[in-house]
């Protein structure tokens, strides 16, 4: 009976590892963010389609310029059927809206006020461009958009 306990504790131990470290390949099933009209935006919900998620701040320079490179991309990637958001990171509506009264941007804009979906996705700063394939796997991390970026999501 011993060996069997112990056998069952091994395997549960193992299982929770296993969970664990793959638990992160599948990272936009149960986020919800808001978009700046305050409308929930389940990532899962993309699921089917591929997707770039662009995370930004209104205070980095970088950002502004990866920004505009997207927006300027957006109805082309758009007609390949991507799905594209720019989320915001940290920063209240108020001050996005504020911001992008300078801005003409196209996509959808959505709020990740406390940052649980940049902590979900390990954004290790800003700007930084995560591409989902069909499966809401993560396919790249990257901090600029790379002009291969539909081969990335083909796969």
């Amino acid at each position: 009976m011993r060996k069997f306990i112990k056998g069952a504790a091994i395997f549960l131990m193992l299982t929770g590892v296993l969970v664990l470290s793959f638990s992160n390949i599948v990272l936009a099933g149960g986020i919800v963010l808001n978009d700046l009209e305050s409308n929930p935006v389940n990532l899962s919900s993309l699921a089917g389609r591929p997707a770039i998620l662009f995370f930004w701040t209104t205070w980095c320079p970088y950002c502004r310029t990866e920004l505009r490179t997207l927006n300027k991309m957006y109805p082309q990637m758009e007609k390949e059927g991507l799905a594209v958001f720019a989320v915001n990171v940290g920063e209240a509506g108020y001050k996005v809206e504020r911001f992008l009264k300078n801005y003409a941007i196209n996509m959808r804009v959505l709020l990740d006020i406390k940052g649980q979906a940049a902590k979900n996705y390990e954004i290790g700063g800003v700007p930084t461009y995560i591409f989902l394939d069909k499966s809401g796997n993560v396919v790249l991390l990257e901090h600029r958009l790379p002009a291969d970026y539909k081969s990335l999501l083909s796969e």
